[in-house]
């Protein structure tokens, strides 16, 4: 039996998987502690409005990455099998 992704991909997703959260992360706050106050600066800061979007569709592409990417070895193997050459798997 085997997986449709390896050790590899899952290693690729979980980074991806850490840059959305740390995005997401950078994104959060600048919540007013009363509704008579607002703090442009704060809100409209550029790791918000900048950065944290960055990281995020980094992250992103990253998993996109993680789907899509074939171990060169793997991809070897099934050509061949698919060539008629007898499988070396087990």
């Amino acid at each position: 039996m085997s997986f449709a992704f390896g050790k590899k991909n899952y290693y690729i997703l979980g980074a991806g998987l850490l840059l959305l959260i740390i995005g997401y992360f950078l994104m959060s706050g600048g919540a007013a502690t009363s509704a008579d106050e607002f703090n442009a600066a704060e809100l409209f800061s550029a790791r918000r409005i900048t950065l944290a979007p960055i990281v995020v569709l980094t992250g992103y592409v990253v998993i996109g990455v993680a789907i899509m990417y074939r171990d060169k070895s793997e991809a070897g193997l099934k050509k061949h099998e698919a060539a008629g050459a007898p499988s070396k798997r087990k």
